[in-house]
C-alpha cells in the first residue's frame, strides 16, 4: 500500500481514495502507477500512526516540496492534513502543496479556508470548466451545479490564508474555455495554470 511516493523532485502523499467527484480526466481512470508508485489504490485508509510511520522513513532534505495528491481528495481528511503538515513542518523547512478539487466547504458545510492558514504554502485547485453545467458534465460531482460556485468562493477566500493559490485547467478543454477559466481566476484574485493532460 503506497502512502508516500516520489514524482520528480517532490514527495507526494496518498492518504485517501475518497472523492466527491468522478472526473472524466482523472488519472486514476487510466493509470495504475504514478511516479515511483506501482499503485495508488489503498487497501484501507491509513490512520495517522501509519502515515507518520511512513513519513519517518523519508529524508525530507531530498525533496523540493511535499504534495498532498493521490487517488482521492486530500481534504476529505482535513484535520489529518493539518496534523500531517504540522508534523512535516516540525521536521523540515519544506514547501507544502495541496492539490484539491476545492470542494471542502461543501464537504464540511462551512468555510474551511482559514483552516489552511500555516498548513499549506500552495493550494492548487482543479477547475476545468467556466460554467456550473460544464463542470458537472465532466466532473460528475456529488454537489451538482453547486460545485463550481463553491470552488470559486473557496479560491477567493483561501487566498487570504495561503501564500499561493492556483486555479488550474487541463489543456484539452479548448482555447476559448481556457480563456474563460483564466478570467474566473483573475476575478477570484488567484493565479492560473494550464496543465498538460496526462493519460
Amino acid at each position: 500500500m503506497t502512502i508516500s511516493y516520489v514524482v520528480g523532485n517532490s514527495l507526494y502523499l496518498n492518504i485517501t481514495n475518497r472523492c466527491p467527484n468522478r472526473c472524466e480526466f482523472c488519472v486514476r481512470n487510466y493509470k495504475q502507477s504514478v511516479g515511483d508508485a506501482d499503485s495508488l489504490w489503498l487497501d484501507h485508509e491509513p490512520d495517522m500512526d501509519e502515515i507518520i510511520s511512513d513519513l519517518e522513513k523519508r529524508d525530507f532534505s531530498k525533496y523540493e516540496s511535499v504534495v498532498f495528491c493521490g487517488y482521492g481528495e486530500p481534504l476529505m481528511r482535513l484535520d489529518d492534513v493539518k496534523q500531517i503538515s504540522c508534523y512535516i513542518k516540525s521536521k523540515a523547512n519544506i514547501p507544502i502543496r495541496i492539490n484539491t478539487n476545492g470542494l471542502s466547504d461543501l464537504i464540511y458545510n462551512r468555510d474551511t479556508s482559514q483552516d489552511l492558514e500555516g498548513i499549506a504554502d500552495v493550494i492548487s485547485i482543479s477547475l476545468n470548466s467556466s460554467t456550473p453545467e460544464g463542470y458537472d458534465e465532466i466532473c460528475h460531482s456529488d454537489y451538482g451545479l453547486d460545485a463550481l460556485p463553491a470552488i470559486l468562493k473557496f479560491a477567493s477566500n483561501v487566498k487570504n490564508f495561503v501564500p499561493s493559490v492556483i486555479l488550474s485547467v487541463v489543456d484539452t478543454i479548448g482555447k476559448d474555455e481556457i480563456e474563460k477559466c483564466r478570467k474566473l481566476a483573475e476575478k477570484a484574485g488567484v493565479k492560473f495554470r494550464v496543465r498538460e493532460y496526462i493519460k
